[in-house]
């Protein structure tokens, strides 16, 4: 077990304040009491985002006018906003760039193709939000992450920029709305999931659409030497075909020299061009901890710091363990994972964004698309196999720019079960074909039959009623995903709604039952955009506001889509898997090398520099890290355990060599020694004996020197 009395050899600064709040108490969270508070806050919030003619409709005094757009961050003039910096004042009210944002923007806006390499935090999207705005055209934005696509898409109508989003959780409808603002609207932004781009309404539409810039957000999802890849971006190199002379932007946090050169290359580069910031993060500490007691350990951290921190677990049990165990021992916390409800999720986050919890205790599902600069500490309770992806999560600490730490807790099992996780990815091809025979007869498919067909699966029945190892059958479905086998269409768990009728049509509505005009109210005063697009909604919110039960909510926005006042389109509880190959025996079934053998041996190598990571003993944590992104350090970080660990040693060293040196000036009965004499006789060289002579002149004045030789004043 690691002492407390090491605390300073890693610098994490005592604290005179309480690590947690007198609300971290290990009670159970009353969700339905808290959603009520939160309702009520709503209606105490200055600037509500609803449109006036909303809040007649609910009987408030409409706001000032402000016209079309939203208030402007600045005064740029008319010829100021047709510059890059001229864009980003008027709607974001910014100064200046940051990074390599201007390097990336000018390369987009000179019709090159790009890929932009910016830490976490470094704001990827204004380099291409701003060049979107100074050209007349559509800008396309593929990306895997539907709750970060709504969020841009809102925060960008918001701003006064039109856009729209398609993805794997919309219905034909949606989708033909959103495409007919796209070629007839004005819309600026289309964010696209990469699972739409071969859908049929889209394909149709896309040669008529006036795209201008293509964006590829993730971009080392593309790569399957990446540790995100997603066969679903293969498909992104079939758009340029159609737009050869379009430039394209590419976009990541952290990727390999090899994963670079592979993302230009399925993406069709017409010419390699690379913008990257370094990696370094001179305000960030990294330290690995090794110890054999990772609770104790925890609370120490905890207790040695300030501020808001992160703990990252592998798995949801884990989470709320943790969580309990903080809150007994009087820490504020939260846990956060993909189980819970949007709404508790909701509460969670901003709970923790407004600092009323200190601790989030979560899975990899918490981070993405979170901005708060104040995080002082992230810490990795279990490691991941990959360091991009351990930089990424570690890189969510001190974005302000102020001190902060990035601990792993390492126990020595640990190394085990990340070697483990190799096993568990890529099980034997035995297995995986069980897998592939046994799925298809779950669900009744015959031989040579199956193709073109998509069947609701409950997953984890599925995995339950055929007695198979929930990780490997998991993994062994996703491998013949990669193969060609299937597609898993794991639809957004929300259910969404948008208003059908004009704000002026709602003064005319006429034999809404009370029932059904409470919860019309209660979504208006919710949600905003509503008039506008497809937003998403939760029944339970609505269920505790209107003090109506969750089926009577459901009811009402049924009978409302009826009449045509709004379009609800309830959550989908379960994914559908989507067979694109008739069935056939399973040792026909190909597993081809670069689905299998290659992509474990690519991770097996991820996981061979993450160990190395954890394990080393001496140089430096950010040299290491940095070294695997392709950048090399001019210099040691000076702030990492190792750097630490090595500065405290060699401080040690030097105060035994000084106490040699005198001991052996008050011996020696040569008057004038040379220095090369004196480093011989103590065995070290005359440079490391230097520093030591000089301190000893600067302290005893019996001594002079010339520089070759040492004299002792009489």
């Amino acid at each position: 077990m690691s002492s407390h009395n090491d605390l300073e050899r890693t610098s994490l600064p005592p604290s005179d304040e309480t690590a947690g709040t007198p609300s971290g108490r290990g009670e159970a969270v009353d969700w339905d009491l808290l959603l009520e508070e939160q309702d009520n806050l709503w209606r105490d919030v200055a600037t509500d985002p609803r449109a006036d003619t909303e809040r007649e409709w609910l009987g408030e005094k409409p706001s000032q006018p402000t016209g079309d757009r939203p208030e402007k961050a600045g005064t740029a003039s008319a010829d100021d906003e047709a510059t890059p910096l001229g864009v980003l004042h008027r709607y974001w009210g910014y100064p200046t760039f940051r990074l390599k944002q201007a390097e990336i923007i000018e390369s987009v806006l000179a019709g090159r193709d790009t890929l932009g390499l910016l830490p976490t935090g470094g704001g990827k999207s204004i380099t291409f939000q701003v060049p979107t705005m100074l050209h007349d055209g559509l800008t396309l934005v593929v990306t895997p992450l539907i709750a970060l696509m709504k969020d841009q898409v809102d925060g960008l109508n918001k701003r006064g920029m039109s856009a729209t989003a398609i993805h794997s959780g919309m219905e034909y409808k949606e989708i033909q709305r959103a495409l007919d603002n796209c070629l007839y609207g004005g819309c600026k932004f289309l964010y696209l999931s990469p699972e739409r781009l071969a859908s049929p309404l889209f394909l149709a539409c896309l040669p008529e659409l006036p795209i201008r810039l293509i964006v590829v957000d993730e971009c080392h999802c593309i790569s399957q030497w990446g540790y995100d890849f997603r066969p679903s971006y293969l498909k992104i190199a079939e758009i340029r075909r159609y737009y050869p002379a379009v430039p394209l932007l590419a976009l990541t946090a952290t990727a390999t020299p090899e994963v670079v050169a592979d993302v230009m290359a399925r993406l069709s580069f017409r010419k390699p061009h690379v913008i990257s910031s370094s990696f370094a993060r001179d305000n960030l500490q990294y330290i690995v901890r090794p110890t054999m007691d990772k609770a104790t350990e925890l609370l120490h951290i905890l207790a040695s710091t300030s501020g808001s921190a992160i703990v990252y677990c592998r798995n949801r049990k884990k989470t709320q363990e943790l969580t309990e165990m903080l809150q007994e021992t009087g820490i504020s916390a939260h846990y956060y994972h993909a189980g819970l409800t949007h709404a508790e999720r909701e509460i969670k986050q901003n709970a923790w964004m407004a600092g009323e919890v200190r601790v989030m205790v979560c899975t990899n599902a918490f981070g993405m698309g979170i901005d708060k600069p104040d995080v002082r500490l992230v810490v990795h309770w279990s490691m991941p196999v990959a360091l991009e992806e351990y930089f990424q999560e570690a890189g969510r600490a001190g974005r302000d720019g102020q001190r902060a730490f990035a601990v792993v807790l390492y126990e020595r099992r640990d190394r085990g079960m990340l070697l483990q996780r190799v096993q568990n990815e890529f099980p034997d091809k035995a297995y995986i074909r069980d897998v592939y025979d046994t799925l298809y007869s779950y669900l009744g498919i015959g031989l040579g039959e199956g193709m073109e067909r998509s069947y609701e699966i409950d997953l984890e029945a599925f995995v339950r009623t055929e007695h198979l190892h929930p990780i490997r059958s998991l993994s062994a479905l996703h491998i013949l995903e990669l193969a060609g086998a299937w597609e898993l269409l794991l639809d957004e768990a929300r259910s969404r709604l948008i208003v059908e009728v004009s704000r002026e049509e709602l003064y005319y509505i006429r034999g809404l039952s009370a029932q059904d005009d409470k919860v019309l109210r209660a979504v208006l005063r919710n949600y905003s955009g509503l008039f506008a697009d497809y937003v998403f909604i939760d029944e339970r919110t609505l269920s505790i506001q209107t003090h109506l039960t969750g089926e009577a909510v459901y009811e009402s926005l049924v009978r409302m889509s009826q009449r045509g006042i709004i379009h609800y389109i309830p959550r989908k509880r379960l994914p559908r898997i989507l067979f694109y190959t008739r069935r056939e025996r399973k040792h026909h079934f190909l597993i081809p090398p670069e689905v299998y053998e290659l992509r474990k041996e690519a991770m097996t190598k991820r996981l061979t520099a993450t160990v190395a990571y954890l394990d080393s003993q001496q140089g430096c944590r950010q040299s290491m890290l940095l070294h695997y992104f392709g950048e090399e350090l001019a210099v040691p970080c000076g702030r990492c355990d190792l750097c630490l660990a090595r500065k405290a040693r060699s401080q040690r060293s030097e105060e035994t060599l000084e106490v040699r040196l005198k001991a052996l000036l008050e011996q020696m009965e040569e008057p004038s020694p040379t220095l090369r004499d004196l480093a011989k006789s103590l065995g070290v060289k005359t440079k490391a004996l230097l520093p030591i002579l000089q301190k000893l002149l600067e302290e005893d004045d019996r001594y002079r020197t010339d520089g070759v030789h040492l004299y002792k004043n009489k």
